[in-house]
C-alpha cells in the first residue's frame, strides 16, 4: 500500500451485515481470542473443538466439557449492554474523523448518558492499550499545545489555567502525545528520553526549554517562529520544521471544539491517546476496528 493511500473504511451497511446480532459478535470474540479449535486449558487435548452453549456467552470443549468465556477479562465482561452496541460504539470511534462524545453514544445507541460516557472512556483506554509501543527515531518533531479555551491574560506558553500537552512526531512514522506539568527543561527532556531513541534528529521551535537536548544524546535543530521562520535547511542538509506535529495539534483542537464541550485535565491523556491511535492506524482503514477488538 502506498504511504498516502488510505483505504476506504467500512460503511454502516457493511458493518450491520458483518455483525447483525450478539451471536455473531460473540463468535468473532471467540475467533479472535481463542479460535474454535485450540488446546483445552483443562484436559490438555490439542486442537480441541469448542461449541457454543445455548443461553450462555460461553463455548464448551467437546472432550471434557470445559467452558470458555470469550468476554471474560475484557471491557464486555460485566457489562449488561449488548455486544452489538459495544461493537457499534467501537465502529463509530474507528470511522469518525473527530471522535465521539459520550452524549453522541447516548443518542446513537439509545443508552443512558452515564453508560454512553463510561463506554467512551473504556474505548479510549482500549485505544491506549492497542497503540504502538516503540521508540521514535530518525527525524522527530516536538511541539507543545495548550488546551483550555480562550482566556483573558497572556497567550501562548504564558497562559494560565490550561492543560499542557507535548507532541512528538516521527517523520513518516508514528506520533505520541503526553500531558506534562509544565514546559520547563526537565519536563520536556523527560518525555523525550522515554520516547525518542538517542542519536535521533530533533526539530523544535526556539523555546529555551529544548536547549539542553543536544547535550543529552540528540541532534537538535530549531526554527525561529518569532522571526516568521517556519522551515529551514541546516548545515547537514536536514529540513528543519515542526509542521507535522503542528498539523496534528490543529486537528486535535478542531476536533475538541466540534465534538466535546469541555475536556478536564484529569482525563485529557485518554482523549489525546484516542487521537494519536487514530493517526497512527489511519492507513489500516477497516483493520483499525479489528486492532481494537483484538486488544480487548
Amino acid at each position: 500500500m502506498e504511504k498516502n493511500s488510505i483505504p476506504r473504511k467500512t460503511s454502516f451497511r457493511e458493518f450491520l451485515k458483518r455483525f447483525p446480532n450478539d451471536a455473531t459478535c460473540l463468535e468473532h470474540m471467540m475467533t479472535v481470542r481463542y479460535g474454535h479449535r485450540h488446546t483445552c486449558g483443562k484436559c490438555g487435548v490439542m486442537d480441541a473443538t469448542f461449541h457454543r452453549l445455548e443461553n450462555r456467552k460461553a463455548y464448551e470443549c467437546a472432550h471434557c466439557g470445559n467452558h470458555v468465556y470469550p468476554c471474560a477479562g475484557t471491557i464486555f465482561e460485566k457489562s449488561r449492554t449488548p455486544l452489538t452496541l459495544w461493537f457499534f460504539a467501537i465502529f463509530l470511534f474507528t470511522t469518525t474523523r473527530h471522535g465521539v462524545s459520550g452524549m453522541e453514544l447516548h443518542r446513537q445507541l439509545g443508552v443512558t448518558r452515564k453508560t454512553g460516557y463510561r463506554m467512551g472512556q473504556q474505548i479510549r483506554e482500549l485505544m491506549t492499550k492497542a497503540d504502538v509501543k516503540k521508540f521514535l527515531s530518525g527525524h522527530v518533531e516536538l511541539d507543545e499545545a495548550y488546551i483550555g479555551g480562550r482566556r483573558a491574560g497572556k497567550p501562548g506558553r504564558g497562559a494560565s489555567g490550561k492543560t499542557i500537552l507535548m507532541g512528538l512526531k516521527e517523520r513518516g512514522g508514528y506520533i505520541r502525545a503526553e500531558v506534562i506539568p509544565n514546559a520547563g527543561t526537565d519536563a520536556l527532556a523527560d518525555v523525550v528520553r522515554r520516547n525518542v531513541k538517542r542519536g535521533s534528529i530533533i526539530s523544535t521551535d526556539e523555546w529555551k526549554g529544548y536547549n539542553l537536548l543536544k547535550y543529552r544524546g540528540f541532534q537538535h535543530a530549531t526554527v525561529n517562529h518569532s522571526e516568521k521562520q517556519y522551515a529551514v535547511t541546516d548545515d547537514l542538509g536536514n529540513r528543519v520544521h515542526v509542521n507535522g506535529v503542528e498539523n496534528f495539534w490543529k486537528l486535535f483542537k478542531s476536533s475538541v471544539r466540534s465534538t466535546h464541550i469541555h475536556l478536564s485535565e484529569r482525563h485529557m491523556q485518554k482523549y489525546v491517546n484516542e487521537f494519536t491511535f487514530r493517526q497512527n492506524y489511519r492507513e489500516m482503514g477497516n483493520a483499525m476496528f479489528d486492532v481494537l477488538i483484538a486488544a480487548v
